[in-house]
């Protein structure tokens, strides 16, 4: 289906890049600022496909027990937040595979937990910034073939892999991280079995069938044209990175723990990769990854593919142990 997908999409490369500009986007986005952007050349922005809104963002997502919950397979990779005061949530990839952006609130925190499958990036943000706080949705926008996310409330757009905004009134605003990680959900159950899970949303979708069918095993991502990686790493291999440096899963899965740099990495057996089999639960097992500090608090981090944080930290640190 992807492959497909990614053909059709391919033959409107060049025409699509060719209308990388402000002009032509205006008739969409009539009310964003495209006078106020970091983003050096617009070619660098091309749509994914759908246009804005075309993948829906969730809002006031519903949640139910972890006991309640019977569709979910134990391999299936969930989001987890724990935030102090409140209690632990899931948010399965499943559903966030469909439409990339949650947003929620827990203990009194408003979150927007997001995912996007073309880079493998989970990250967890506070929607409060500038004063405000925000409603983030999908634009439909790729750049490095991230997703660009927006705020309704000024229509200004939003790298989803850097938390920043990169067009519009609030360019040069940053979201502040929040503490989660991809789990599977055999994991999360097994910490917290009375803990929450978002419940399935209404909408016609096939949750738990994977649209990106084997990507994580191409040897070229989706819609980029920029450098890979250095070192041989392969461009789809998944990496841990934490600020500006990043170290390869499969030094992870190797050593099963590492501790440098001031954080302890754990490898744990067990969690399917959204992005391998047609059917989530059928993934091969990746791993999944706990980034913690000295004090063992949990340390925001992304699970991305090293062509990714390339991309966006070009002069990162690979910590290639070595």
């Amino acid at each position: 289906m992807f492959r497909s997908f990614v053909i059709a999409i391919c033959s409107l490369t060049w025409a699509l890049s060719a209308a990388a500009n402000p002009e032509f986007w205006k008739q969409e986005w009539p009310d964003t600022d495209f006078s106020k952007t970091t983003v050096p050349n617009w070619v660098e922005i091309l749509s994914g496909g759908p246009p804005k809104d075309g993948i829906p963002a969730l809002s006031d997502p519903q949640f139910i027990r972890a006991g309640q919950e019977s569709r979910i397979d134990g391999m299936e990779p969930v989001i987890t937040v724990e935030i102090k005061g409140a209690e632990p949530r899931a948010y399965p990839l499943r559903y966030l595979t469909w439409h990339e952006i949650v947003n929620d609130s827990v203990g009194g925190v408003p979150i927007a937990v997001t995912f996007c499958p073309l880079c493998n990036s989970a990250l967890t943000f506070d929607r409060r910034a500038a004063g405000r706080t925000l409603t983030l949705g999908v634009s439909g926008k790729l750049r490095n073939s991230d997703m660009v996310m927006y705020d309704r409330e000024t229509q200004s757009w939003w790298q989803q892999a850097l938390g920043t905004a990169i067009v519009g009134d609030l360019t040069g605003s940053e979201l502040t991280l929040v503490a989660s990680w991809m789990e599977s959900w055999d994991q999360f159950k097994a910490r917290n079995p009375q803990g929450l899970v978002m419940a399935e949303p209404a909408y016609n979708r096939r949750y738990g069938q994977n649209p990106y069918q084997n990507y994580d095993s191409f040897k070229r991502p989706f819609l980029y044209n920029g450098e890979l990686p250095p070192h041989d790493i392969p461009a789809l291999s998944r990496v841990v990175r934490v600020g500006d440096q990043a170290w390869p899963m499969q030094r992870l899965r190797d050593a099963g723990v590492i501790r440098e740099a001031g954080v302890e990495i754990t490898w744990q057996a067990g969690q399917a990769s959204a992005l391998d089999a047609g059917t989530i639960a059928r993934g091969r097992d990746v791993g999944s990854i706990r980034v913690r500090d000295g004090q063992g608090r949990d340390v925001p981090h992304d699970v991305m593919f090293a062509f990714a944080y390339h991309a966006f930290w070009p002069d990162g640190e690979w910590m290639l142990g070595k």
